[in-house]
């Protein structure tokens, strides 16, 4: 699977790119057969005035539960690791967001999952929007979730 690595959103002043290392820890996870299981974790990289550029992505632990539709991070090793990236960089990589699978082929959030984003975009002390990325079997999705109003869908870019 060829997963773009640019995002665009608001006519091209939000933009998102996505490292090829991250890309395959996605398609290592994809939901291609009927029995593959949920996975996720969190989305690190660096903040660029409107843009993001994401780095890393944690991957599940076996403390998380996976199930078909459903994944849950169980305990902080994810947060541990993004806590030293953090230190590590002096405060440039930093969370940005979540990702999980889906067991589609064009992956959409759940109400679940668009209550789940904003509850950590509640949390957040930088006040950041929280970016949800979903994993499909042919594409990701992309939304920035603000505290309060509307979330901002991400397109990729197409050459």
């Amino acid at each position: 699977m060829q997963f773009v690595e640019e995002w665009s959103a608001n006519q091209g002043r939000n933009l998102i790119y996505i490292h090829p290392a991250v890309l395959e820890v996605f398609r290592q996870y994809i939901q291609a057969g009927p029995s593959d299981l949920e996975a996720g974790g969190l989305l690190l990289g660096y903040v660029r005035g409107s843009h993001l550029e994401i780095v890393e992505a944690t991957v599940p632990t076996r403390f998380d539960r996976r199930f078909r539709t459903f994944f849950e991070r169980m305990c902080d090793l994810h947060e541990r690791i993004a806590k030293k990236r953090w230190v590590d960089s002096s405060g440039l990589v930093r969370y940005i967001g979540e990702w999980h699978t889906h067991p589609q082929d064009y992956p959409s959030p759940s109400g679940t999952d668009l209550i789940e984003w904003r509850k950590l975009a509640l949390k957040r002390k930088d006040e950041r929007p929280v970016l949800g990325l979903i994993v499909g079997r042919k594409t990701l999705y992309l939304e920035c979730m603000p505290c309060v109003g509307e979330g901002m869908k991400f397109h990729s870019i197409v050459d």
